[in-house]
């Protein structure tokens, strides 16, 4: 008998493919960093280990230029991503929030989802060796309850967690329900990134 596949999790990829802009990218978040007091007081707080204006900077695109060209490339890719998800919107999908990440040698970020949004995503800008991986959670995990664990080798849809290893130039999205962390890296550099939300 065939067995079907049911309730699939998309993942959208893509490659920016601009590396002027990843430059001017790369340049404004290392100033963000250095000016930003609020957000280096946040990250502090919460112990981020490095710098995150998620929580101080609603207005990037408004404020510098790459951000303005990256917002207008990202609506490309979410409409890219609605339509192949199947998604039936009155209207395109809309950015909501922007925030860019440096992120040192050895940080992580624990597992989360984003709410109120229906796409989330990185950019990934500068990704020195020793990065860690972003890891997505199989949104089924707490109902397994017996289930056995999988084998090594099971195929990538099977598995209740599955890993991408971030490039520079790199972009990601998924539905803003699958929980995702940012694992560990072994590293000394800095990760940069740029974090998204769409309504």
């Amino acid at each position: 008998m065939p067995v079907r596949s049911l309730f699939v999790t998309r993942l959208y990829e893509a490659q920016l493919g601009n590396d002027a802009l990843l430059a001017d990218l790369a340049h404004s978040i290392r100033a963000l960093a250095q000016d930003d007091k609020a957000g280096r007081g946040w990250s502090r707080e919460h112990r981020y280990a490095g710098y995150t204006s998620y929580a101080s900077l609603d207005d990037l695109p408004r404020r510098d230029p790459a951000f303005a060209d990256l917002a207008k490339l990202l609506a490309l890719h979410a409409g890219e991503f609605a339509r192949d998800s199947a998604f039936e919107l009155t209207r395109k999908p809309k950015l909501d929030s922007l925030w860019v990440n440096l992120l040192k040698g050895g940080g992580h970020h624990s597992g989360h989802i984003h709410p109120h949004s229906i796409i989330s995503g990185t950019l990934y800008v500068e990704v020195p060796a020793g990065t860690g991986a972003i890891r997505f959670e199989d949104p089924r995990l707490p109902l397994m309850m017996a289930a056995p664990t999988r084998s090594s080798d099971a195929p990538e849809e099977l598995r209740p967690f599955v890993t991408a290893e971030p490039r520079p130039g790199q972009l990601l999205m998924w539905e803003s329900w699958l929980r995702h962390e940012v694992l560990p890296g072994a590293g000394r550099g800095e990760r940069l990134s740029i974090s998204f939300n769409f309504a």
